[in-house]
């Protein structure tokens, strides 16, 4: 139980750190955040705002966040993985979406989502699914723009992880609880929400 509490907290206070924010504010002496359309503190707007090396930078430190506290947690269980795996496995998302360290007001949490289920190599299954709903919905069936695109990859990779995976049921949980954290961020973003398109790739 102690061992349970200590990785959640510790989980969700490593999301919470938001290195677009941090990787600006060293090599920018600035947030750069701010400049992006949507001013959301994730991946992408550390590519587009602060270039190819603070946005590398940022990728990098946003999957480690999610994947070294669900690696150790796992990799540490001397029991059945229970709702604690859950827990554990969302924290790093939701501190990411709701950081304490500021203000609540975080990111969408995808390369973070990302993170947390490469934690459970060897295990690959989950994420697998995920960047294939992903793929499928970029070039298959082109959902459009990106904010729906992630809805659907989220919805479509929880209902294959749940049927297909062969995880425990505290996975599907986990990503379960990390897909509406996503979803929420997805939502209250400041982005201009266009009309959903969905075309197929053999049709013009």
């Amino acid at each position: 139980m102690t061992r349970d509490l200590i990785y959640i907290v510790c989980a969700y206070l490593c999301g919470s750190v938001l290195f677009a924010r941090v990787f600006g504010q060293l090599f920018y002496k600035r947030d750069i955040t701010q400049d992006g359309e949507d001013r959301n503190p994730g991946t992408y707007n550390a590519f587009k705002c602060g270039g190819f090396f603070v946005g590398t930078l940022t990728l990098i430190f946003d999957l480690a966040k999610g994947i070294i506290p669900v690696f150790m947690y796992v990799h540490g269980l001397e029991k059945e993985p229970d709702i604690a795996l859950a827990i554990v496995i969302a924290a790093p998302v939701i501190g990411h979406a709701f950081p304490v360290f500021y203000h609540f007001r975080g990111g969408k949490g995808i390369a973070v989502s990302f993170g947390v289920l490469l934690g459970l190599c060897p295990d690959m299954l989950p994420a697998l699914f995920l960047a294939a709903t992903f793929i499928f919905f970029s070039v298959v069936v082109k959902v459009s723009p990106h904010y729906y695109r992630t809805i659907a990859a989220f919805s479509a990779a929880g209902v294959l992880i749940f049927l297909f995976s062969e995880s425990p049921l505290p996975v599907s949980v986990g990503f379960l609880i990390s897909a509406v954290c996503v979803n929420i961020r997805l939502y209250r973003s400041t982005e201009e929400k266009q009309s959903l398109e969905v075309k197929l790739a053999w049709k013009h």
